[in-house]
């Protein structure tokens, strides 16, 4: 497939996304950390603007003068951008402006990509469309959130197949040796900058779950009192629960005796024997030191994840996110793009439920502060 059908398949899938989605559903933010849906289609776009086609496209004119200071995310060197906190406040641009806006730089990269291009180019291409892929998981992840806390409990789609496959298809556990292992990506395709630097690291035996936890093993730990016994928790994730008043997963509640829980397809039943997802670290380490268990550090999970079948949720490592040795930023805003936030995070390792169609490898390094729960996240227990 070339960089054009490429393109359009991405783009394609962002809109198939949105489908489900009403007029009043692209404005809503109701956290910080959750994007309206209508900034996540203009921040898309926005990226292939600034760092495609205005500096590689001749004679293109921007498509509004005021949408990169509304539409940058984090990119400093990018210039001024609204607050994060505030992008539920864009009432307007309108969403059919916004569409207009998407069809805009749409023509504009079939342009160029009709064009024979340097290999640079096709490389930030690429990156863009890998940047939108994050942000089509984004968008499911903000949408459900914005749904989970209306109390209608409306479905995103009561027919999506995003939910066909809740099940462990394997059970046991894997043993892997000691010895010296290769970390990092080595392939000749894409791959992020955090995965660069390929380096040996050594490993003492281990074994790790082949299964991840499932909703029934996480309700045996709520009904023994893990959220109650702080000898369980990391002092920062007991400071963490207390604050918060969390006693459950997110998106689980105690309805008349049973165990319910919003989804995408709207609020039912929990089923014990689904895969848990939508905890965050504090709580996947709280269970792993119920059960006399750890998580898997990042490198113990890549060199077992070929003999495991991964992608159903992103699972939380006890590595925290610092660079590969080697690492080296990009020089200007796409430098920006994973080194500096490579503090105060924890690494999650495989895929999820809601990543997009191939986007997902053995080395993909996803990161997220330790007490995020609206990600697709789940648990695999090592000793």
């Amino acid at each position: 497939m070339d960089i054009l059908d490429q393109y359009k398949e991405v783009r394609t899938y962002t809109e198939q996304i949105c489908k489900p989605l009403q007029t009043e559903d692209y404005v809503v933010q109701v956290a910080e950390f959750a994007s309206p849906a209508k900034w996540q289609l203009a921040h898309s776009s926005w990226f292939f603007e600034t760092f495609v086609l205005l500096p590689h496209l001749p004679d293109y004119k921007l498509f509004n003068k005021d949408f990169p200071y509304l539409f940058n995310s984090y990119y400093n060197n990018a210039g001024n951008r609204v607050l994060r906190a505030k992008r539920g406040n864009l009432t307007r641009p309108t969403t059919d402006e916004v569409s207009a806006y998407r069809q805009y730089v749409d023509t504009a990269m079939w342009q160029l990509l009709h064009q024979k291009l340097d290999a640079d180019i096709v490389q930030l291409v690429t990156l863009g469309l890998h940047h939108e892929q994050q942000h089509q998981e984004l968008l499911l992840s903000d949408i459900k959130y914005m749904f989970g806390q209306n109390p209608l409990f409306p479905a995103y789609d009561s027919d999506t197949s995003l939910l066909d496959q809740e099940r462990n298809i394997e059970t046991g556990s894997v043993k892997i040796p000691e010895g010296v292992y290769t970390i990092g990506y080595q392939g000749d395709g894409f791959c992020f900058d955090n995965e660069l630097g390929v380096h040996k690291v050594y490993l003492h035996d281990f074994e790790i779950q082949k299964g991840l936890v499932t909703n029934g093993e996480y309700l045996e730990f709520i009904e023994a009192g893990g959220y109650t016994d702080f000898n369980l928790w990391l002092d920062e994730g007991w400071s963490w629960l207390k604050q918060n008043q969390v006693s459950m997963p997110l998106y689980w509640h105690e309805v008349d005796g049973q165990w319910m829980h919003y989804t995408l397809k709207g609020f039912q039943k929990i089923n014990e024997n689904d895969i848990l997802k939508h905890l965050s670290f504090y709580e996947a380490m709280a269970f792993a030191e119920w059960k006399g268990m750890r998580l898997p550090t990042e490198f113990e999970w890549e060199i077992a994840s070929g003999q495991l079948n991964w992608g159903q949720r992103w699972e939380w490592t006890n590595s925290a996110y610092l660079p590969y040795p080697g690492f080296k930023k990009a020089d200007g805003a796409i430098g920006e793009y994973n080194g500096k936030f490579m503090i105060n995070q924890m690494v999650l390792r495989g895929a999820s439920m809601a990543t997009s169609p191939k986007h997902s490898r053995p080395t993909y390094r996803n990161f997220f502060h330790p007490n995020a729960q609206w990600q697709f996240t789940g648990i695999r227990l090592a000793k």
